[in-house]
């Protein structure tokens, strides 16, 4: 519904609820059984265990986990020790480098307030922001920071930051009248105030019109938490490299096994020449090297209080020559 375009008495009428006395308790119990509790869910979290293996099941890992396991066949323990220190760095550091990521994420569940001013049974009382329901009457001063989507009806010079939702860090004037204006953006409702958003300045009175993962800032958790994975470039470039080399490496192994029987030589010393050869043709370094370049460039944007959640999008947003963006929702 479109609150921000009704009245107060349309918003009383549609929410059923008393701006003089509030919710009573048996309401609040009957609808946080139809809405929920107040606060963002949390998606399926992968363990630390999988997330740890799912580093190794990039295309070029697993050739050179198959090119360490016939190094160790052929007695080339060497050779196969390095390329599995190789491989274990290469997955430590992007292990390391996700869960950072992840950490930061969980920081917009720090957004949410954790107590507000609700009123309930005609006496305002502080309660946990969880369990706020939609209808609930809530006041706030400057200071507070704001516990859920809310519909403004009284506002005394009140100003509030909403830059963790619109990008614009100068504190918003709100106001109580109704907005006519033709799909407005989040920046544009002057006369609500948002989940995660503070208050700079005055005091404000309002019914709370949306909670939890229907909330504005609820949306945004769900884009991240649903938001669908895309090979990069760079995988895409490496997977494609890693099938030339295993072709390159059966045609070297078949075309020197085929030349050496054909000298006259032993056919297992020479399966074992091809096979070496073309273990020897498998650049071990490469993911190494390719994590650590990525890896700088992560700590550059982390310096820049920019979140890579995962370390290949680097390289894709090296590519980007033209980036558009609206911080304020005009």
């Amino acid at each position: 519904m479109k609150f921000h375009e009704m009245n107060e008495n349309e918003i009383a009428s549609a929410l059923r609820t008393d701006f003089t006395e509030g919710l009573e308790e048996k309401e609040v119990k009957r609808r946080r059984e139809q809405h929920g509790y107040n606060a963002l869910a949390e998606g399926e979290k992968q363990s630390a265990l999988l997330l740890f293996f799912s580093q190794f099941k990039d295309f070029m890992v697993l050739v050179l986990l198959a090119a360490t396991l016939i190094s160790g066949l052929l007695g080339e323990m060497v050779d196969a020790i390095a390329i599995i220190a190789i491989v274990l760095v290469n997955g430590i550091l992007g292990f390391f480098q996700e869960r950072k990521a992840e950490k930061s994420l969980d920081a917009l569940k720090e957004l949410s307030a954790p107590q507000v001013h609700a009123l309930r049974n005609g006496e305002w009382t502080k309660i946990p922001s969880k369990e706020v329901v939609p209808g609930d009457i809530l006041k706030f001063i400057s200071g507070d920071r704001i516990g859920a989507d809310i519909r403004l009806i009284e506002s005394r010079s009140l100003e509030v930051e909403e830059s963790a939702l619109t990008g614009e860090s100068v504190p918003v004037q709100k106001n109580t009248s109704p907005l006519r204006i033709p799909n407005p953006g989040l920046g544009d409702m002057e006369n609500m105030a948002f989940m995660g958003t503070m208050v700079t300045r005055g005091t404000g009175t309002g019914v709370v019109v949306a909670t939890g993962m229907k909330t504005a800032m609820g949306q945004i958790a769900d884009l991240l938490e649903t938001a669908e994975t895309q090979e990069t470039p760079l995988q895409r470039r490496l997977e494609q490299l890693g099938k030339i080399l295993i072709t390159a490496a059966l045609f070297l192994t078949l075309l020197v096994v085929g030349i050496g029987v054909l000298q006259g030589h032993d056919l297992y010393t020479m399966f074992l020449a091809g096979v070496s050869l073309a273990v020897a043709a498998i650049p071990e370094g490469l993911p190494a090297i390719v994590t650590v370049a990525l890896s700088l460039g992560v700590q550059r944007m982390i310096r820049k209080n920019a979140i890579v959640r995962k370390l290949p999008a680097v390289e894709t947003l090296g590519c980007a020559s033209v980036i558009c963006s609206d911080k304020t929702g005009r």
